[in-house]
């Protein structure tokens, strides 16, 4: 046997040893107490048991993305590392997992048609385990940002193993590929962001209040606090769409606050439907499309706090006037497919929101393509789903 995939496997059986007590901690919270069982002890996670096209996300985002690719197919299998990414899968599929721990991916992967892994999920046990049971592999919408390249090439002995198990690689750009080149990709083809191929479709057409409509959308901790204070009467209708539904009790709390000192008018979404206070607070699930679509201003979420950043592509196809912070670095090559945005200091933003009226509406620049990517996964005698 390998003496590096020994090695490997030991290493992960230690660091599951060591992370029992906090394992077993974080399940008890409503965030993980699905992800976690079900990934490192297979609790409710069986294997599949069909053989078909698998493919595999992390979280919500990403689902989303594919679901034009996986409507293409016919009984597909899907796995996901998050609660929210497997609700998301629940859409598209009854076949949905989540992925185990890879110290159990040896016992858990059944043969599979093909298996088609979602950006930067480079598993090593997945992609080995995958290509030992004869199930060829492809990583679509690959990239590497300018951030990470540097920590990739200081582990490229590594991802040169990864990919050697790797049979498909579809980029989003022409750096991409280089990148993944020098890291041992092989059978690279460039498609674009493929985030760009399931552009934003509203459930709903909601009535625009006649004041300007500010939305900020995917707010995290201490961002709600920051745009309370940033924002005037005058400027329009604030509309806030927390990231997490967990958090939206909390939220509330700090509008009621804010609005009670500032004499402002609030009320939650879900009990009156309207845009017709001062301050809105959405407080379900399903509406920031719809939302987008009746906005003129949009604060994404995200990049204010060390959290990476949202998508932009959602508000920029309604062509809003786009803000975010600066720390949008797992969002940059979804910013690179946006013109006219503005990215600034969180002290920056009263100032900005005053001059609103000088920035120009964003819009998308370019569009990624899964037809490349559909005329693979067809090679490998795939169902296709009736149209």
């Amino acid at each position: 046997m390998n003496l590096f995939l020994v090695f490997y496997f030991l290493l992960a059986l230690v660091l599951w040893i060591l992370a029992l007590p906090y394992l077993l901690y974080k399940s008890r919270s409503t965030k993980y107490k699905d992800a976690i069982p079900a990934r490192f002890f297979l609790k409710n996670n069986p294997k599949f048991e069909n053989s078909s096209v698998w493919f595999h996300t992390c979280s919500m985002g990403e689902t989303k993305s594919i679901a034009p690719l996986v409507g293409q197919f016919e009984d597909v299998n899907l796995t996901v590392n998050t609660n929210t990414g497997y609700e998301e899968a629940k859409k598209l599929t009854k076949n949905v997992r989540y992925l185990p721990y890879e110290l159990f991916l040896p016992f858990w992967i059944t043969k599979q048609k093909i298996l088609v892994v979602m950006e930067a999920e480079l598993w090593y046990m997945l992609f080995l385990i995958a290509k030992s049971k004869n199930i060829p592999t492809m990583l679509i919408n690959a990239r590497i940002s300018n951030r990470s390249y540097n920590s990739y090439k200081k582990f490229a002995w590594f991802y040169k193993k990864i990919f050697t198990n790797i049979d498909y690689v579809f980029a989003q750009s022409d750096l991409d590929k280089q990148r993944l080149q020098s890291l041992g990709a092989k059978n690279i083809k460039v498609v674009g962001n493929i985030k760009l191929a399931n552009l934003p479709k509203t459930t709903k057409e909601l009535e625009k209040p006649n004041k300007t409509l500010i939305c900020a959308a995917s707010t995290h901790n201490n961002e709600e606090k920051l745009i309370l204070e940033s924002y005037k009467k005058e400027f329009g209708v604030l509309v806030i769409v927390p990231r997490h539904p967990e958090r939206f009790e909390e939220v509330d709390k700090l509008i009621q606050s804010y609005s009670k000192k500032y004499n402002l008018t609030y009320h939650r979404y879900s009990q009156k439907q309207d845009f017709n206070s001062d301050i809105v607070l959405v407080d379900c699930m399903g509406e920031l499309i719809n939302i987008y679509a009746i906005s003129d201003v949009v604060i994404l979420g995200g990049g204010f706090e060390n959290i990476g950043g949202h998508n932009p592509i959602e508000p920029a196809y309604f062509n809003t006037k786009l803000i975010s912070g600066k720390n949008i670095f797992n969002q940059k090559a979804l910013f690179e497919c946006v013109e006219n945005y503005s990215l600034i200091q969180s002290n920056q933003l009263k100032q900005t929101l005053e001059q609103i009226d000088k920035m120009k509406k964003s819009s998308l620049v370019q569009v990624g393509n899964i037809e490349p990517i559909i005329e693979v996964i067809n090679r490998y005698n795939i169902k296709k789903k009736d149209k």
